[in-house]
């Protein structure tokens, strides 16, 4: 599509070095709540030793595409950057939430039938252990995790990873002063079922940004309205709008004018869209084509 194009990326950049960190702490509770959990003979401390671990594989990816994201450089290969990376990175991490959660479900459903005697002592312990690092973890990306949905999964592995520890240190309560082992299972059953729930809504948010969907927030028909409120403009067609990551909203049309303006007076009135689609619809890259008189189908959105 030829025409005026204009972009403005003014959003909030992130630091890796949360990331890296709770890549660190959780590596750490991973080996130790594996360790124990075989001495403890503790399979619910083994379980969130493994869930710990597919946490570290999330948090790894989550940083690498973190890290691409930030890479302002275009190519001839890549026009679009790395923009892209941390909305598949939160895809396949809501993905990987959601099998967590589902295998969890089953293991607790076995667990009713085949209730473990093990060492509640050390199972609170090390699940105490994992709370506090888990919880601070949650408290470092809780921030960004408001206004990205790559930082979002990786914030959700993390509390999900903080309230399984938390289901365990119960667990090690009542084995340990009541023997009732099938409270475990029960919470982590629920657990699971909030698991699923919140990665469902991130898995629905990346599709619809990955299969170039308009945004949820934006309402086409009014930004048609308000585009020919400008006296100058005839009709509006053939458009496009998409988001290519949390941040950057995408925006192109065809401009038929009633009249054969010139090139600088059409200039004129896309720096005039351009701030009216900014200011009223946080549209930061916009792309027009002209027309004057085309012989074309001028259908708002055109089927091809």
């Amino acid at each position: 599509m030829g025409g005026h194009h204009s972009h403005n990326h003014q959003h909030p950049v992130l630091s890796g070095k949360k990331l890296l960190l709770s890549i660190v702490l959780n590596s750490i509770i991973t080996v130790a709540q594996l360790v124990f959990g075989f001495i403890s003979g503790s399979l619910a401390l083994i379980s969130d030793a493994i869930h710990n671990f597919s946490d570290v594989i999330s948090l790894i990816l989550s940083y690498i595409a973190n890290r691409l994201s930030l890479r302002k450089k275009q190519t001839i290969k890549h026009t679009f950057g790395f923009k892209r990376a941390e909305i598949i990175a939160a895809f396949i991490n809501a993905i990987t939430l959601i099998v967590i959660g589902v295998w969890l479900a089953i293991e607790a459903v076995q667990r009713f039938f085949e209730p473990q005697i093990i060492n509640g002592t050390i199972v609170m312990w090390m699940a105490f252990l994992g709370i506090l690092v888990n919880g601070f973890s949650v408290l470092l990306l809780k921030g960004d995790a408001d206004h990205n949905l790559n930082m979002k999964s990786a914030y959700l592995h993390l509390l999900t990873d903080m309230l399984t520890s938390v289901v365990v240190l119960i667990g090690g309560v009542l084995i340990t002063v009541y023997q009732v082992y099938w409270v475990d299972a029960l919470l982590t059953i629920l657990i699971a079922i909030y698991l699923v729930y919140m990665s469902w809504s991130i898995i629905v948010d990346t599709l619809k940004i990955l299969m170039l969907f308009a945004p949820d927030n934006l309402v086409i028909e009014d930004i048609e309205k308000e585009i020919l409120n400008i006296t100058a403009v005839k009709n509006i067609h053939h458009v496009h709008i998409w988001q290519l990551n949390d941040h950057d909203c995408h925006f192109e049309a065809h401009i038929e004018f009633y009249r054969d303006i010139k090139l600088s007076e059409f200039d004129v009135y896309c720096e005039e869209i351009e701030g009216l689609l900014k200011t009223k619809f946080k549209i930061n890259h916009v792309n027009f084509q002209p027309e004057f008189k085309r012989d074309d189908e001028k259908k708002y959105i055109v089927q091809d």
